[in-house]
């Protein structure tokens, strides 16, 4: 059974602990380290206690947790691990000041709402992550002022699994990419550490092309029973090329129901999700659809075939109307030039979200699990308070 336990910041590793300094850096051998260590400091901020209670070891070792740190300006730490899923136990804070941290995995994938301490405060957290094959784990570090005090992964592959199947609106977009973002990269901070979720939806596909390039297979290869695979596509079905092109009430129907006979062949839940609106508004305000009897066929087969569906079409086109012309370009990536360091002559799309606008339409997802009682996913959901202000 894999269980790392890393404590953070100079001085000397709490028992049972392995020690990770400002200036660890990962290479091969060593198996883990900072990605890099231009931008991690640290402090040592332990005092003797003279409460009779320091002489027990698991005082000793807490207070020795919170007493060290590092401080990772947005700054990765790298863990070689076999592929499989991980639990990762995170303490965090700071006696002397309030502290502000965002952890994501991999590509950018947000795993935890932001973690505010106060003063003396130390909060511990926990989520789940999928590790695949040929990649480590990588944890980023962001947000005003960060810390990480320890860190525990644990092998945890019997976690319940969201895997998602999408496009360009749902995918982990990449860091080059910032601050583009797809609603799947953004769903795991929604859910507590019972869930993991794998996200394999990747630009450009329809549900055609995803399903030719292999990529469902992929997910087959690792979904268990009683997992959930969710599929958003639409976008690129739309499309005229003959890789991509589909018909909403005949091959579109048609594709979608794989996707719905593979899982339910092993015993996971299929959840249909309406593909999410485009920024394009009619001249009295409202929104255009563009995606037509898309949507109409996906929620014809889902009802026909008795499965949730989650209508983010209908749901964004209100959140888009409500924020109007100009505010919704929030949600988009809309940008001046010179705004974001990769995009220096600005940028125009009503197709692809912000991280703001992702994390809204991430946020409608977790509503709508709510709102449609899906079980069990529906009690593995953040409570409202943790979930305020996303």
């Amino acid at each position: 059974m894999i269980h790392y336990k890393f404590d953070f910041g100079p001085g000397t590793a709490a028992e049972g602990y392995t020690g990770v300094l400002p200036d660890t850096l990962y290479h091969a051998e060593l198996g883990y380290g900072f990605e890099s260590i231009d931008r991690v400091y640290g402090r040592d901020r332990s005092q003797e206690q003279s409460d009779p209670a320091s002489s027990k070891k698991d005082f000793t070792i807490k207070k020795q947790l919170q007493g060290r740190f590092c401080i990772p300006l947005h700054a990765a730490f790298i863990l070689d691990v076999p592929p499989g899923t991980y639990r990762v136990h995170t303490l965090m804070g700071d006696s002397n000041t309030e502290t502000i941290t965002e952890i994501r995995a991999g590509e950018g994938r947000l795993m935890l709402p932001p973690v505010h301490t106060q003063p003396g405060q130390w909060i511990e957290e926990n989520f789940s992550v999928v590790v695949r094959e040929g990649e480590p784990l990588r944890l980023s570090f962001s947000g005003p002022a960060p810390r990480i005090n320890a860190l525990e992964v644990m092998e945890a592959n019997e976690t319940l699994t969201v895997y998602i199947a999408g496009d360009s609106t749902v995918c982990d977009q990449p860091a080059s990419g910032y601050p583009y973002a797809g609603w799947g990269q953004m769903l795991p901070s929604f859910f507590k550490h019972d869930v993991a979720v794998d996200n394999h939806a990747h630009s450009g596909r329809s549900t055609k092309s995803f399903i030719d390039e292999g990529r469902l297979d992929a997910i087959l290869t690792n979904i268990k029973a009683g997992d959930f695979l969710f599929i958003q596509f639409g976008h690129n079905d739309e499309k005229s090329d003959v890789l991509r092109a589909t018909k909403p009430f005949t091959t579109y129907q048609e594709y979608l129901s794989k996707y719905i006979q593979a899982a339910r062949e092993r015993e996971a839940h299929p959840v249909l999700i309406t593909p999410v609106q485009r920024r394009y508004f009619n001249e009295d305000g409202t929104l255009m659809d563009t995606h037509g009897d898309y949507i109409v066929a996906m929620k014809e087969l889902a009802e026909k075939e008795n499965i949730p569906l989650i209508d983010l079409a209908a749901r964004s086109k209100i959140a888009f109307e409500q924020a109007g012309v100009e505010g919704s370009k929030l949600d988009f990536m809309w940008a001046w030039p010179g705004e974001y360091i990769h995009f220096p002559a600005g940028v125009e799309d009503n197709t692809h979200f912000s991280q703001y606008g992702a994390k809204r339409m991430a946020g409608m997802v977790a509503a709508s699990i709510a709102d449609l009682a899906i079980q069990p996913l529906t009690m593995f959901l953040r409570s409202p308070d943790a979930l305020r202000d996303r």
